[in-house]
């Protein structure tokens, strides 16, 4: 969470995310990159409501 600074909530929030991007991609299983994607979501999101 220190690396890439964000809050437990937000930290809690990626899965959540990354399943959501599964499903918008018709997959079954959440792999890396839709994690990765969630992540670059939360970054984003972050950085436009400071």
């Amino acid at each position: 969470m220190v690396e890439l600074n964000i809050s437990a909530s937000g930290y809690n929030k990626i899965p959540k995310v990354g399943r959501t991007i599964t499903g918008l991609d018709h997959s079954e299983n959440v792999c890396i990159e839709h994690i990765s994607e969630a992540v670059q979501y939360r970054n984003l999101d972050r950085d436009l409501w400071k």
